[in-house]
């Protein structure tokens, strides 16, 4: 990997001799060295977790996808030979955990058919056989098998609107002072979340989303009776949309960059 000796010894003396011990019920253990691992919470935890992984799936014929100790696999299955390079990669895998003492959680490994002509065909994963699932959260994003993202809005929309009620309870003042930066801190991030990736589709998706602004500009003290337009210019605002549109202009800039 181009590590030289001198890092390779300060890593390996980082490692060795770590002690831990366990308290249970107010009691305490032994103290224990801990021989494999590696400390968590700190920055060289995931990049020594990457070193460690990085010849898995090198092999693979389909897209292969790697974020610390999440994975994901995906690849076109039209014919009983493309279910079987997929197949093939999954073996793969299994071989590798075996090799180097790694297992994969098999009860969460899932599958997702997406299109109206999937074949639906199914894989395993050792011997266990993956379950199909038409949606799965990742890394906090709900993916399912049509991908519209209406559900992932949906969740969106309940979780803002939650804490925008939250807000209304617990805040007695109504100025815009209070709630403005109030909105902004707590509930837009929800809005906000990786919406470079499950951007609504449908109008009707945007109007759930515009709705949890247009309720936080209503709460406003002397805002009750203006138009969602002028709200948002009194406030300094701008519509959820606009600011997706800012975003996505941003992220194609840093592309470009990169």
């Amino acid at each position: 990997m181009g590590i030289n000796m001198k890092t390779e010894r300060w890593i390996r003396n980082w490692l060795k001799g770590r002690l831990q011990w366990v308290i249970l019920k107010g009691e305490l253990s032994g103290w224990k060295e801990v021989t494999i691992g590696v400390p968590q919470g700190l920055i060289l935890g995931p990049i020594l977790f990457n070193l460690f992984i990085t010849d898995l799936g090198t092999k693979s014929g389909n897209v292969l996808i790697k974020f610390v100790d999440d994975m994901k696999l995906g690849g076109i299955a039209n014919t009983e030979k493309d279910r079987d390079i997929i197949q093939e990669d999954l073996d793969d895998f299994v071989n590798w955990s075996n090799s180097n003492r790694m297992k994969f959680n098999s009860e969460k490994c899932k599958v997702t058919h997406l299109g109206i002509n999937n074949k639906n065909f199914c894989y395993k994963l050792g011997t266990h056989h993956l379950e199909v699932t038409e949606e799965e959260k990742d890394l906090g994003v709900l993916v399912d098998h049509r991908m519209t993202m209406s559900r992932q809005c949906d969740m969106v929309v309940k979780k803002a609107n939650g804490v925008l009620g939250c807000i209304g309870r617990g805040i007695s003042s109504r100025d815009k002072e209070v709630l403005v930066p109030l909105y902004k801190a707590l509930v837009r991030p929800y809005l906000e979340y990786c919406v470079q990736f499950w951007s609504p589709m449908f109008k009707k998706d945007e109007f759930k989303l515009e709705q949890v602004q247009r309720r936080a500009t209503r709460m406003i003290w002397g805002m009750e009776n203006l138009s969602y337009e002028r709200r948002l210019k009194e406030l300094g605002l701008f519509s959820p949309t606009k600011r997706r549109l800012r975003g996505d202009m941003i992220a194609l800039y840093k592309y470009q960059r990169d």
